[in-house]
């Protein structure tokens, strides 16, 4: 292990889960429920952010989510989850979900999310994080949108507030 006091490089907690699209995931045309797709999403970035922070962490929100292609029965889905940025107790966590037809090896993305997770004591308190080391020139530009859209969020969450 690389962690160092001063933080953990990105690739010490990314994750990779892949899971056959079966038709008890479905509905009635053969398409995986976006619910199941969901899911997995939460899932897999739950895991990376535990395998950054390694201590207990919860789903804060989930970022837009798109759609782009249906999942069908008999694919595989593919997630691949890493930790973009950490600010203090929290941290955003990237998701994209390929899958493949397996009988011809063709591969579409399906999917991205962005999901905030944050980091908990026994109590469920909020917990501070050890900083995440973007190493890549692709890490470093997630690091930086990353920082954009927490900016975004916290704006429009204190809009919402507002209004409320």
């Amino acid at each position: 292990m690389e962690s160092t006091a001063q933080g953990k490089p990105v690739r010490e907690s990314a994750y990779e889960y892949s899971e056959l699209a079966l038709p008890n995931d479905s509905n009635g045309l053969g398409n995986v429920l976006g619910g199941k797709v969901m899911h997995l999403v939460d899932l897999a970035a739950a895991i990376a952010g535990l395998r950054h922070a390694r201590t207990p962490v919860v789903t804060a929100s989930v970022d837009h989510l798109d759609f782009l292609h249906p999942v069908h029965v008999g694919e595989l889905i593919m997630l691949r989850a890493s930790v973009n940025r950490v600010f203090r107790t929290s941290m955003e966590i990237g998701v994209k979900v390929t899958t493949e037809k397996l009988l011809n090896g063709e591969r579409v993305h399906t999917c991205s999310a962005y999901l905030t997770f944050v980091a908990i004591d026994a109590n469920g308190k909020a917990i501070p994080i050890i900083p995440v080391i973007p190493e890549t020139d692709e890490e470093k530009r997630r690091y930086r949108q990353a920082g954009e859209r927490r900016d975004a969020r916290l704006a429009l969450r204190k809009k919402l507030r507002a209004n409320s």
